[in-house]
């Protein structure tokens, strides 16, 4: 009986879950690196008049704005840093196999800390997917910030995103099917803490067949505050700090359109991005 029964496990078909990629599951359903490099790039050039070459990736995980920082014009140059050397690895192997032999000399990978990496002073530095967060005590952000602004050209632009609205200061879950039903990507804020400002997040994803990828990846974070993350970058130096809300379509939904502003909506949710001058 006993054999029968692990016959039977060892021919089981693997579930949707079993067979998925994490990371791509990611990229399909959270990260648009192309739309974050376009506005970089045409960002850093409305401030300067000139075009970025040198792009540094901070938390660069995967690597994919870095892959698409050097698709985007020829002799653009990235540098990705991340402390995983997994997610680096996978990226070497997936995203960086994708380019060009010429693309690839222009990607450089480094696993490192963000706090302590020493690297060529790039035009633009990239802190997106609040990935900045993790830095939960108001030194350490300060301190990242500073890092980043000596590290910086000197005309030198650091860019990050940031999230708000009521709804983040909630515990929830929040389902968006991804290429027409082909698997769920869920978003849970588990817990809030009011005292401290912790954030604890997860998301998982879930199949046609019924399996589930829970936690796939999760989140230990502080929520940050629009006024809190504009005092910090101009304590720590920057000339200049301007904030790009994005504005909505005929139908009420978001159109993916920064822009510059000094005031903002008391929406439930609301993503926006940063730029801060050295």
């Amino acid at each position: 009986m006993a054999s029968k029964k692990k016959e039977k496990k060892k021919n089981k078909k693997p579930s949707m879950a079993d067979l998925a990629d994490r990371h791509q599951l990611y990229e399909f359903s959270v990260q648009y690196a192309a739309s974050e490099i376009e506005f970089v790039d045409e960002t850093y050039r409305s401030i300067h008049g000139n075009k970025a070459q040198l792009l540094r990736e901070d938390f660069c995980g995967t690597a994919n704005v870095c892959c698409e920082w050097v698709r985007h014009r020829k002799g653009n140059r990235a540098i990705g840093v991340d402390l995983d050397g997994e997610v680096l690895t996978w990226g070497q192997e997936h995203k960086l196999a994708e380019l060009t032999q010429g693309q690839r000399k222009r990607v450089n990978l480094i696993q490192e800390d963000v706090l302590l990496v020493d690297t060529e002073a790039p035009d633009i530095i990239s802190a997106m997917n609040f990935s900045y967060w993790l830095f939960k005590e108001r030194k350490k952000l300060k301190q990242y910030f500073t890092r980043v602004r000596e590290a910086l050209a000197d005309k030198g632009v650091f860019f990050l995103d940031a999230y708000g609205g009521y709804d983040s200061f909630r515990e929830l879950e929040e389902e968006r099917e991804i290429n027409d039903g082909e698997f769920t990507y869920i978003w849970e804020q588990e817990r809030y803490d009011p005292v401290t400002g912790g954030l604890i997040c997860h998301i998982h994803f879930a199949f046609p067949d019924g399996s589930r990828l829970d936690k796939a990846f999760s989140y230990d974070w502080r929520l940050w505050t629009l006024p809190e993350i504009r005092d910090l970058l101009e304590e720590a130096g920057f000339s200049k700090v301007t904030i790009y809300w994005q504005g909505w379509d005929d139908e009420g939904e978001p159109d993916g359109i920064f822009v510059p502003s000094t005031t903002g909506e008391a929406d439930a949710g609301w993503i926006c991005y940063i730029s801060a001058e050295k």
